[in-house]
């Protein structure tokens, strides 16, 4: 079993390839690659935590369709786009867990999965880190909030955006965030199509 971190796949959202200039031509052509990239790394019995924005458009049955090809077994903390299929059950009980935050004990330190990136997080000054989404690919250099995240090194950003459009391992989640902390995007990550 191992575990992986994710975030921002924004599952049926068209928009999104423009707004984070996503290398896919086409929305399908963009679920498929995502879809084939998390199956190719995780297996049944490894967790899989998504910090948020999940799914977004599409309709709930083409979600469902999403949740069910995909492997592991998935706890997401939700994003300000999971909202809307998270009021059906069926949809829900794809999930092992769905909360605001998810806790994780690693090897490496307790971990906080929030979508939201944090300045301040519980046991930050023991070590602990903090993994997150929402921000994609975007570093606003004029916001000083930006900039102190940028300069986190126990904050870690999961966006398929930044980590080659795939769920990570802890230890590539750190080494994807080098990259993007020293101003890199998914321009100069792999893409498994």
């Amino acid at each position: 079993m191992a575990i992986f971190f994710t975030a921002d796949t924004h599952f049926g959202h068209l928009n999104i390839i423009k707004h984070c200039r996503r290398p896919f031509k086409t929305l399908e052509d963009m679920n498929e690659t995502l879809i084939l990239n998390w199956n190719a790394c995780v297996n049944e019995d490894d967790h899989v935590y998504i910090a948020g924005d999940f799914a977004w458009r599409g309709g709930l049955e083409n979600a469902m369709q999403i949740v069910k090809r995909l492997k592991g077994i998935k706890h997401l903390a939700i994003g300000n786009h999971d909202k809307k299929f998270l009021k059906h059950a069926e949809y829900r009980d794809q999930f092992a867990q769905i909360d605001q935050m998810l806790f994780v004990g690693l090897e490496e330190g307790r971990t906080i999965v929030c979508h939201y990136p944090m300045l301040s997080w519980n046991g930050m000054e023991r070590g602990t880190w903090h993994v997150y989404g929402h921000i994609h690919n975007n570093k606003d250099k004029e916001n000083p909030a930006f900039a102190a995240l940028m300069q986190m090194e126990k904050a870690l950003n999961a966006s398929v955006d930044i980590c080659g459009f795939k769920p990570v391992t802890f230890s590539e989640l750190i080494e994807y965030n080098k990259i993007f902390k020293r101003g890199g995007y998914h321009a100069e990550m792999e893409v498994n199509t």
